[in-house]
């Protein structure tokens, strides 16, 4: 049986934490930025974590 192979989509937005969970980058903030305040420029920054409901589904297109 060949090996599993990474989703490369996945593999390209998502990063595993040292606790297992899963780490992801904020939509919204690649263009028009001039439109949006800076409050909420500033809440987009930074890593947040996957919701539990998806966290599943993602370690799976995560395993290679």
């Amino acid at each position: 049986m060949p090996k599993m192979k990474t989703r490369s989509a996945a593999k390209k937005r998502f990063r595993l934490t040292a606790s297992g969970k899963v780490k992801r980058s904020t939509a919204y903030r690649s263009h028009i930025l001039t439109s949006k305040t800076t409050k909420r420029k500033r809440k987009l920054r930074g890593p947040h974590l996957v919701s539990k409901a998806d966290q599943k589904n993602v370690k799976i297109m995560l395993q290679g």
